[in-house]
């Protein structure tokens, strides 16, 4: 609101900002509120058009203020396209205003000021007054100059300065120690306000580092004296843990992001899906695995339809060996929250993104209804909505499938109508009196393993129409030699289980056979422990059929 007012305004939101910091609105809910700002910094340039210079300013004040760090620039520019007018609205913040001389003077008067003292004529009040008490030791009259400096909100930086300080000057240290104690039992300063001081100097000891060597021991130091004195709240040592696991959080993210990115250009030059599924169990990360498949269909979005073909075909291979359909559910939600970003990139990113959605149902990726979840997921009247209402006519199209499945050309890797052919081929040769062998090597020599699950499941219907338990042996075999997995076994037997209402029409003993065909996998071990749970009260009617 105040960047569409007065200077007068702005600056009373600059001061009001620095009363609020810490004490109502946390550090990260600061950053966050600025990170809002800047994504919203192109719709705020259509109604206020220096939009991108009022908001520049303010982040600067707000660095100069110490509200934000320095490197929150830095960070919030890698989320930002570059351009976008909230990259800009950084790129100015650094560029004119935080790297001019005498910049945090310039910053302080550029709205004219207030009625209040500035922030640095008053940490240079705070300076003088705190030098004084190291001279004349009186602490009554130190707190009585607190207090008339007349700003509880900004109490945290005497907090700040005065530990600096006894860092600096290591005689100074039980003087500064006493007067905050003292401080604190008066009610002059309160418990906010000290945690958030100490917070302030654990966040720069860094730089403090470089003019005060030992500034990390000392302020390790004073913490416990300080909380088992009573002086300094004991949530301050939770919250520094809090903020430095969510570093390392942060850390770990930008790098699996940057290790995906390269595993996902040697899978676009090397087709190899058995590798790159190693090389993601390799990174022991499975929480991560949206933000993969964000990656995966960013990066092929970009290129062409050989790279979008094996995207695909990768999806489906994932989906089998180690991603949930949460996981893929929410890769696309957030490949559609991003959807408006990516379209300023690649024009056509709308209609592609319908492909990879439409796609994923017909390689039974996902289920019809999982749209309506992502769709529920998606931010409202926004460019996926309408990605999803696509990818919906998409698959109600006629010849859909076989449409679907050829949208980018089949590309270099394998189509999954000709996959399911050659099996059935493989597998009425080897019922009419083929050898085990030979069939176990045509199923190696079609190099998809992640593909195995329909292996199983047109055994099992096969076995079923032929009445020729044959093909058990065959899976059997496969199994022994690990050239189908218990979770591509497992994949088999669901497939056909779900199926079961729809083969009883043409099978009437269809679920007899399929509990027999369970009751025997699971004697020998293919199939995994949570199979059994899954399917007793889906078949309660079997034995009676």
């Amino acid at each position: 609101m105040s960047m569409d007012r007065h200077d007068k305004e702005k600056e009373m939101a600059s001061v009001l900002l620095s009363a609020l910091y810490a004490d109502v609105i946390s550090p990260p809910q600061f950053r966050d509120g600025f990170v809002m700002l800047l994504e919203s910094a192109d719709d705020l340039a259509v109604d206020i058009l220096d939009a991108v210079d009022i908001l520049a300013l303010f982040i600067a004040r707000a660095v100069v203020d110490e509200i934000l760090p320095p490197a929150f620039l830095t960070r919030a520019q890698k989320t930002l396209p570059e351009s976008s007018k909230g990259y800009q609205v950084l790129h100015t913040a650094e560029k004119s205003y935080l790297s001019a001389p005498h910049h945090a003077e310039l910053l302080e008067r550029r709205w004219g000021g207030s009625t209040h003292v500035t922030v640095e004529e008053m940490k240079k009040k705070i300076a003088d007054l705190l030098r004084e008490y190291v001279e004349s030791g009186d602490t009554f009259e130190a707190c009585r100059c607190i207090r008339e400096l007349g700003v509880s909100f900004f109490h945290h930086e005497v907090v700040k300065r005065a530990l600096v300080l006894a860092m600096e000057i290591q005689t100074a240290e039980p003087l500064m120690l006493k007067l905050l104690n003292e401080a604190a039992e008066e009610g002059l300063i309160s418990s906010s306000q000290m945690v958030k001081g100490f917070a302030r100097l654990a966040e720069s000891l860094d730089d403090l580092a470089l003019d005060i060597p030992s500034a990390k021991t000392l302020f390790q130091s004073i913490v416990p004296k300080a909380i088992s004195e009573g002086w300094l709240d004991a949530s301050f040592t939770k919250s520094a843990c809090e903020d430095g696991e969510a570093q390392n959080e942060d850390k770990r993210l930008r790098q699996y992001k940057k290790e995906v990115v390269t595993i996902i250009h040697e899978y676009f030059l090397s087709d190899d899906i058995p590798e790159l599924i190693r090389s993601l169990e390799d990174l022991r990360l499975p929480e991560f695995n949206p933000i993969f498949l964000k990656k995966l269909i960013t990066l092929a979005l970009d290129r062409k339809n050989r790279e979008k073909e094996m995207a695909s075909v990768l999806l489906s291979a994932l989906h089998i060996e180690i991603f949930s359909t949460e996981d893929i559910v929410n890769g696309f939600v957030m490949l559609l929250e991003s959807a408006e970003d990516t379209a300023l990139d690649i024009l056509d990113a709308s209609n592609e993104l319908a492909l990879f959605l439409a796609r994923a149902v017909i390689d039974d990726v996902l289920v019809p209804l999982n749209l309506e979840e992502i769709a529920s997921k998606s931010p409202q009247n926004c460019s996926g909505s309408e990605t999803v209402r696509m990818a919906r006519s998409l698959i109600n199209a006629r010849h859909a499938g076989e449409r679907l499945l050829r949208c980018w050309g089949g590309g270099t890797g394998w189509a999954v109508e000709d996959a399911k052919d050659k099996i059935m081929k493989l597998l009425e040769e080897y019922e009419s009196g083929g050898v085990v062998a030979e069939a176990c090597q045509c199923i190696r020599d079609f190099g998809m393993p992640f593909f195995n699950h329909e292996v199983v499941k047109k055994a099992l219907v096969m076995a079923m129409e032929k009445k020729n338990d044959r093909m058990l042996d065959l899976l059997q075999v496969c199994f022994d030699e690990g050239l189908i997995t218990i979770n591509q076994m497992t994949k088999g037997f669901t497939r056909v289980k779900d199926g079961l209402d729809d083969l009883a029409l043409d099978i009437p003993n269809a679920k007899d056979k399929f509990s027999f065909y369970m009751d025997y996998a699971q004697k020998k071990g293919w199939l995994l422990p949570s199979f059994g749970a899954s399917v007793v009260e889906a078949l309660p009617a079997a034995a009676a059929f």
